[in-house]
């Protein structure tokens, strides 16, 4: 049996010996991977997130499951973006709810220059300010615009790989593999530690889930957030009559993403409204130590906040009180 060293990460992993722990008994799978968990995370803490659209909609590209693209007749209406103050307010009623992250996603392929990028800048400050962690997902980015985040005090920049390198092509024909490996490496070079996963239920096969967790445990060092996403069919998108995933099969990668990257948050992101209770605990068993909180993820939707609060209360998880990086500057927004 393949062992997973909970205290030497790799980035090495054989395509086999995925397999070989993706496959095995679910029970067995599972203990493997909470004894790693308690290894390196507190097991009966999360971390609560949320995550606003900054910018709605009008996006150029094609990503087949996305409700934002311009391309699909979906009813989400291309929008502005918002101004910082808006931001801010929204983050600190994050805050409020129990959440120590805040993302901010924009609609864009790539991130414009100018007061557009400019105003960005000042809504990861303000939300730094709060005390919060901070995270955007703009799409693809510059050096400069990559070192200018990182100089406004950004914690992570999202920017997931979707799908397996060979997959890829039946889901996004607008933005190559590459292009998302390049701005990672931007994201990196820059200092800002670094949130990618990927979306299980595209229509992929199991080896190209292990592709994925393949390409998620090369990085070095392991992002720091691996995102883990069940597809949200929506009417108008391509994949609107993907019949849905076995919810064993996104434990098996939640729990395989934890043996193969010990140390990163594992983050149950998109889906979880179609999720029973038990489905969520067995994934928080898996090794996941995040979720998102609020009604809705960008344009899909979430479990409400009381919603969540009554299956932690029901497991005796608590949400983590403080952030999972180390803090950046204080700013003078509040």
């Amino acid at each position: 049996m393949v062992t997973a060293d909970a205290t030497q990460p790799r980035h090495d992993w054989a395509i086999g010996e995925i397999e070989e722990i993706y496959t095995a008994p679910l029970l067995d799978l599972i203990f493997r991977a909470q004894l790693v968990h308690r290894a390196h995370h507190r097991p009966n803490v999360v971390q609560g997130c949320v995550l606003l659209n900054v910018k709605a909609g009008g996006c150029p590209e094609d990503c087949a499951y996305c409700p934002q693209s311009a391309r699909y007749s979906t009813g989400v209406a291309r929008g502005e973006l918002l101004n910082v103050d808006e931001t801010v307010a929204a983050a600190r009623q994050a805050r409020d709810q129990g959440a120590t992250r805040f993302c901010m996603g924009a609609a864009w392929r790539d991130v414009p220059h100018g007061p557009q990028f400019e105003r960005v800048l000042e809504m990861v400050r303000g939300v730094r300010a709060l005390g919060l962690e901070a995270c955007c997902t703009l799409g693809m980015l510059t050096e400069d615009q990559a070192n200018a985040l990182a100089d406004a005090g950004l914690t992570a920049y999202n920017h997931n790989l979707d799908t397996s390198p060979e997959f890829y092509g039946r889901i996004i024909t607008t933005r190559t593999y590459d292009d998302r490996l390049q701005t990672i490496a931007r994201v990196r070079k820059a200092g800002i530690t670094v949130c990618c996963g990927g979306i299980i239920g595209l229509g992929e096969d199991r080896p190209a889930r292990w592709r994925l967790l393949q390409q998620l445990s090369m990085f070095d060092p392991h992002p720091e957030s691996v995102p883990v996403n069940l597809l949200v069919r929506v009417a108008g998108t391509p994949l609107a009559e993907r019949p849905p995933v076995d919810p064993m099969e996104l434990v098996r990668v939640i729990a395989t993403a934890r043996l193969l990257m010990p140390a990163s948050m594992v983050r149950l992101s998109a889906g979880r409204l179609s999720l029973s209770d038990e489905a969520q605990t067995l994934c928080f068993l898996a090794g996941a130590n995040s979720v998102f909180l609020g009604e809705k993820l960008l344009t899909t939707p979430n479990p409400e906040v009381d919603a969540d609060r009554r299956l932690f209360e029901r497991l005796g998880v608590r949400l983590q009180t403080e952030g999972t990086v180390p803090p950046a500057p204080t700013y003078a927004h509040e």
